[in-house]
């Protein structure tokens, strides 16, 4: 699941086939029948990202700040000035590990995408997603029954949401967070974005996302020439 997540990275941003179109095509199998989301969403969600990494009500990977999480140096201290606090932040570094990476596609995700399919009426990706999920339990009920294959897919999701926010969250937020001030494109990419250091199994384990610079400036380039 981990790996088909940057799989459908790459043909979301068209970086497979020379046709856009074909690349859409794939995007919505790999996405909606391997891993039952839709295609819709993660554009809807990730082209903000990219467009405007790291600033406050415009990119949704920040939207955790003030709830869970004070982020970045600027926000914190404003935070503090207004005296707004919603979490024990001096602790933070702590209950990361417990509401951060295990929890988001799990309890998050995992209702969220049927909201969004259904409220924009996206009825091909939601037929997408469905076919996802008659497979999973055609596949599994004979073997483990009810309870046996909701606990996999539990366990699965669970896995995977630790291994999906660590890599995407390494290589942004460690860097500046701030509202939009209007920066050009080229410098707000770079202000927003670090890399990890490279090697066989960085590659694979990021989806080669440990090269985020150059993701981030050349986001249509195929993942193998990052290193290039």
């Amino acid at each position: 699941q981990a790996q088909a997540g940057w799989l459908q990275h790459d043909f979301g941003h068209l970086s497979v086939f020379s046709k856009s179109k074909w690349n859409h095509w794939v995007h919505k199998f790999v996405i909606g029948h391997l891993k039952g989301a839709p295609a819709s969403w993660w554009n809807h969600l990730h082209f903000q990202h990219h467009a405007k990494p790291n600033c406050f009500r415009k990119d949704p990977d920040v939207n955790m700040h003030p709830l869970f999480f004070a982020l970045g140096k600027t926000l914190s201290v404003e935070l503090g000035v207004q005296k707004k606090k919603f979490m024990p932040y001096n602790h933070q570094h702590k209950y990361f590990f417990i509401i951060g990476p295990p929890a988001l596609v799990p309890l998050y995700f995992q209702w969220y995408i049927f909201y969004f399919a259904v409220q924009r009426k996206q009825w091909v990706d939601l037929a997408w997603m469905l076919s996802f999920y008659i497979r999973f339990f055609l596949t599994y009920l004979p073997l483990l029954g009810v309870k046996g294959t909701l606990g996999l897919h539990l366990l699965v999701r669970f896995i995977e949401s630790n291994w999906f926010v660590w890599v995407t969250q390494m290589n942004h937020i460690p860097m500046h967070i701030d509202y939009d001030k209007n920066v050009d494109w080229f410098s707000t990419q770079l202000q927003a974005t670090c890399n990890v250091r490279q090697s066989l199994f960085n590659d694979w384990f990021s989806g080669h996302l440990n090269f985020q610079i150059e993701h981030h400036l050349f986001p249509t380039m195929p993942r193998h020439n990052y290193w290039k």
